[in-house]
């Protein structure tokens, strides 16, 4: 038996391989990742190389795009799982490069879901995002809403989910789509808010704020993420499925950096307008979530913020660059 983890460089599949790999699974564990220069390649090979000394690990540097080299992988080892945290990350940059985004979260997510339906993959997960509510002021958001995303990455992601839907109808194929909302923590992505934030305090790097700071998101903690997905993994799957991976209490991002204040040394903040590709707030329902786990409490926002500055404040050398 093995396990796939595809976009294990990246910020939540490395974060998920750690937490595996504390629990000492008996089982091979297969992390692969493209690597590619979206942002920082020194940020990714420092996460992989803090599970590479795990001896039931195995990192190989594949993409999804690539179908023959993703038919050998599968030939390679027997597959029990698959967690697809893989794609092409950036709700900006999806406005500027959209070929990037059908080539890994398109193309790839569709060569890795056939694969996995024709070598019979027990449990199949894969990462989609609160992008594909779009401007939905339904709050708090429920998985049955329509979807309207707003931007070019909302829209693969909910290709996705259509994609997971199609492949159950038609060949009872089950999966878990899982709708992440605004994720944080350590070893973050230095394209988003909090860890830019930090990076302007701590790497004297400049800082942008978007639309004047009036945005609303419902941040959820990696490590809320990972427990949640080791939980999910021990529940049975019955047909497509779709979670809102989310804490259930939107904050403003004012109030984020008015706590980060408090901690580090204040800096000059250029605030700029709204951006296009943005929504103004972020806010999901996370009932079905908790009636599937039974019992989770959420890690409190200032707590999980503290752990995030103090992480940063002694990593801050990997984010130079």
């Amino acid at each position: 038996m093995a396990i796939l983890i595809t976009g294990a460089a990246g910020f939540i599949g490395h974060n998920f391989c750690e937490k595996l790999a504390k629990k000492k699974l008996k089982t091979k564990i297969i992390c692969i990742d493209n690597i590619n220069n979206y942002y920082s390649v020194n940020i990714k090979k420092a996460r992989i190389k803090r599970f590479r000394k795990f001896k039931n690990f195995k990192f190989l540097k594949i993409d999804l795009s690539n179908f023959e080299n993703l038919k050998k992988l599968f030939k390679s080892y027997k597959f029990e799982e698959v967690y697809n945290f893989a794609a092409q990350a950036g709700v900006r940059y999806s406005e500027k490069n959209p070929n990037a985004y059908i080539k890994s979260n398109v193309e790839g997510f569709i060569n890795l879901i056939s694969l996995s339906k024709k070598n019979k993959i027990k449990k199949f997960f894969y990462a989609s995002s609160s992008s594909v509510y779009g401007d939905n002021n339904n709050f708090p958001l429920k998985e049955k809403e329509i979807l309207n995303p707003k931007n070019f990455y909302g829209i693969t992601k909910k290709m996705n989910e259509d994609v997971a839907q199609m492949y159950y109808e038609n060949y009872k194929f089950k999966s878990v789509g899982l709708r992440f909302f605004t994720v944080f923590g350590e070893w973050g992505r230095p394209d988003m808010f909090m860890i830019k934030y930090l990076n302007a305090v701590y790497n004297s790097k400049k800082f942008y704020l978007n639309n004047f700071g009036k945005h609303i998101r419902d941040f959820t903690y990696v490590d809320d993420v990972t427990n949640i997905l080791i939980k999910l993994r021990s529940k049975k799957i019955s047909k497509n499925e779709i979670y809102n991976i989310c804490s259930n209490n939107p904050i403003g991002l004012i109030k984020i950096i008015k706590f980060f204040e408090k901690l580090s040394p204040k800096i000059r903040i250029n605030k700029r307008g709204f951006q296009k590709a943005d929504v103004y707030k972020t806010h999901g329902n996370n009932k079905k979530l908790l009636k599937t786990l039974k019992i989770y409490k959420f890690t409190n926002i200032y707590s999980a913020l503290k752990k995030t500055h103090d992480w940063f404040f002694k990593n801050k050398k990997i984010y130079l660059k």
